[in-house]
């Protein structure tokens, strides 16, 4: 019985971490490609690098961002989109 139990125990063992590690990384990671995936012209968004910026243009993999006053125009990856700060439905109420 006790080469059994240390085995049910290591078994447990790894399916707390799939529960307390592995799932909620996946589960971060589906829900950041959603929102990657909506972006759409008018959201106003913040970079990984902390540009913060409106989405005048969407192509493939790229977002083309106006940032500040002045009106400058900056092309990012899409994947390079840490947050949505205000959806373009929402700023035009």
């Amino acid at each position: 019985m006790g080469q059994y139990g240390s085995i049910i125990l290591i078994v447990l063992m790894f399916v707390a971490m799939y529960f307390f590690m592995i799932r909620p990384q996946k589960k971060q990671e589906r829900e950041t490609n959603d929102m990657r995936n909506n972006l759409q012209v008018g959201d106003e968004i913040t970079t990984i690098g902390g540009i913060i910026g409106k989405i005048v243009s969407i192509k493939e993999e790229t977002l083309m961002i106006e940032t500040g006053h002045d009106r400058t125009k900056i092309r990012i990856l899409r994947t390079a989109v840490r947050n949505v700060d205000v959806k373009a439905e929402d700023a035009q109420d």
